[in-house]
């Protein structure tokens, strides 16, 4: 029904900055909730920052002050990483929560991209 395309991502040396984009197309109705999450080797994943429809945004206190999530329009979500830490190395995914276009009742689904890496080096 929808797919995720990020770009961005790649090798960054500490202190440095990258920017994630990530837009969504398919038989979208509306998009929810986008979100960024990320899991580094050997770790979890884990919520990076979310966004809502409405421009609500919220963040893991270990990116708080720097990485911001944007909205450039309904279907596109945008992660700014500043002050990149060694501890930033992740693949970073996206994820969408959509409502499917003509369907009754409405369907709700989660999406996620195909995920994109990000090192930081020292």
């Amino acid at each position: 029904h929808v797919h995720l395309v990020e770009s961005g991502g790649g090798l960054v040396q500490a202190g440095g900055s990258v920017r994630l984009s990530c837009v969504a197309s398919g038989n979208i109705f509306s998009i929810k909730t986008m979100a960024w999450y990320r899991q580094a080797t050997g770790k979890q994943r884990e919520l990076v920052a979310e966004i809502s429809s409405g421009g609500n945004s919220d963040y893991a206190d270990s990116v708080k002050g720097r990485f911001t999530i944007s909205r450039d329009n309904a279907n596109t979500v945008n992660l700014q990483m500043n002050s990149l830490e060694l501890e930033d190395t992740a693949v970073y995914t996206c994820y969408a929560e959509a409502l499917i276009a003509g369907t009754y009742p409405q369907e709700v689904g989660d999406y996620w991209g195909q995920g994109t890496q990000v090192t930081v080096s020292s």
